[in-house]
C-alpha cells in the first residue's frame, strides 16, 4: 500500500470559521510527514479529524484504504502523542506505558515483555517504578510515546510534542523521534510551527495557510523551490522581490521592480505578469560596480554576526532591507558603502503571484 493516509476535499467549519478548506493529502506508508505552519492555520484540526477527535463538515478521510469518519478515535489504528503527555500522575512508568494494553486485557506475561520492550526503546530501563513528577520534561514525553506505540498503532500522531521542552533538549528529542520512526517503520504525521523542527526531522512537509495546503514536497524542494510567497518566507530566511516581468528571453526573465530591475530563470511567465522573486542571504553576492542583468544599488547598513556565518545588512533606496550572507573571515564592505547585489540567475526562485488573479478578475469587470 503506497498511501496508508488520504484526505480527499476534507473542510471543517466552525460557524462562519472555515478552518480547513478542501484539502487533499495522500501520506506514504512508512514516512515521517510534518503539517508545519503557523499559528490557526488548521494543522492541528488536520490532525484532530485524523485521530477522530473532530469530524470533517465535509469530505472523506481515509486510513489503510477504509473511510474511518464514522469510527469512533478507539476504533481507528492510529494514537496521539500532546504536547501536555497526558499522563496519569498516580501510576508508575510501567504502568502508564501498559495501560493501553491492561484497556484492551491482553495477557499480563505479554504486557510485560511489551513494557520491557518499549522501556528499552525510548531509553528508560531503570525507570520503571518511577512516578511521572520524578521525571523531566524529556524522559516524560518519552513514556508518553512509548504508551502511544505499544499499541503498534499504524500510524502515530503527535501534536506539537516538543513544544514545552527546552532549546537543548528538544534538539535532542528531534533525533530521538526521527530513531524511533526509521526503526520501526511506522508512519508518523508531526504537527508544528517550528520550521527548523520539519527540516530536521521530515521526509515530506505540507505547508498550510489560512487553512490552505500551500506546498507539499521534500525539506529541500520546500527550501530551494518555494511555489508561493508565503512558503518561501515562511521556511527560512529570504529576500524578496516584487515587480512586474519586463523582458523574456528563452528561460530567462528580466522583473522591473521598484529600484531597479532583476533578473532570475523560469518558465511559463508573461510580459507584464506580476510576480514575486525569492533569493536566499546565501545565494546573494555582492560587487562595487554594476552587474549585466541587474539594476539595484543598496547602502550597507550593519553586520550581525551569527558564530561562524556573518550576516550583512543593506537597504535599498526605498527603505527596505536585504541581507546578504557570508562566512565568518570572508572578505566584507564596510558599513556605509554602496554595492551592487546580484547572484547566480538560476538561484532566484521565480513564483507567480495570486495578486494576478485579483488584477484579471477587476479587468474583466464590466462597468454598468
Amino acid at each position: 500500500m503506497e498511501y496508508i493516509v488520504e484526505l480527499d476535499g476534507v473542510n471543517k467549519v466552525y460557524g462562519k470559521n472555515h478552518v480547513v478548506k478542501d484539502l487533499d493529502l495522500k501520506v506514504k506508508e512508512g514516512e515521517f510527514l510534518t503539517l508545519l505552519g503557523s499559528s490557526g492555520c488548521g494543522k492541528t484540526t488536520t490532525l484532530r479529524m485524523i485521530a477522530g477527535f473532530e469530524e470533517p463538515t465535509t469530505g472523506t478521510i481515509k486510513v489503510e484504504g477504509e473511510a474511518i469518519e464514522e469510527k469512533e478515535p478507539f476504533e481507528r489504528n492510529v494514537n496521539t502523542v500532546f504536547q501536555t503527555y497526558a499522563l496519569f500522575p498516580h501510576m508508575t512508568i510501567a504502568d502508564n506505558i501498559a495501560y493501553g494494553l491492561k484497556i484492551k486485557k491482553v495477557p499480563k506475561a505479554e504486557i510485560k515483555t511489551r513494557v520491557k520492550e518499549m522501556i528499552d526503546l525510548v531509553q528508560l530501563s531503570g525507570f520503571e517504578k518511577r512516578y511521572p513528577s520524578q521525571l523531566s520534561g524529556g524522559q516524560k514525553q518519552r513514556v508518553a510515546i512509548a504508551r502511544a506505540l505499544i499499541n503498534k498503532p499504524r500510524v502515530l500522531l503527535l501534536d506539537e510534542p516538543l513544544g514545552a521542552l527546552d532549546l537543548k533538549l528538544r534538539k535532542q528529542m528531534q533525533l530521538e523521534l526521527k530513531r524511533l520512526q526509521r526503526k520501526l517503520n511506522i508512519t508518523f504525521i508531526y504537527v508544528t510551527h517550528d520550521q527548523e523542527e520539519a527540516l530536521t526531522m521530515s521526509d515530506r512537509i505540507a505547508i498550510m495557510h489560512d487553512g490552505i495546503l500551500d506546498q507539499l514536497g521534500t525539506p529541500s524542494e520546500i527550501y530551494e523551490a518555494p511555489k508561493t510567497k508565503f512558503v518561501a518566507t515562511f521556511i527560512g530566511e529570504t529576500n524578496i522581490f516584487d515587480g512586474t516581468v519586463g523582458f523574456i528571453n528563452g528561460d530567462e526573465v528580466q522583473v522591473t521592480v521598484e529600484n531597479g530591475f532583476i533578473t532570475g530563470k523560469g518558465d511559463d511567465f508573461k510580459f507584464g505578469e506580476y510576480i514575486t522573486v525569492s533569493v536566499r542571504p546565501e545565494k546573494m553576492k555582492y560587487s562595487e560596480t554594476p552587474v549585466e542583468g541587474f539594476g539595484i544599488k543598496v547602502v550597507v547598513k550593519d553586520y550581525i554576526y551569527v558564530g561562524s556565518v556573518i550576516k550583512c545588512i543593506v537597504v535599498l533606496p526605498n527603505g527596505n532591507e536585504l541581507k546578504i550572507e557570508r562566512l565568518a573571515g570572508e572578505s566584507l564592505p564596510e558599513i556605509g558603502s554602496a554595492i551592487y547585489p546580484y547572484w547566480n540567475k538560476e538561484d532566484a526562485v521565480l513564483i507567480h503571484s495570486r495578486e494576478n488573479s485579483i488584477f484579471e478578475a477587476l479587468d474583466n469587470v464590466v462597468l454598468a
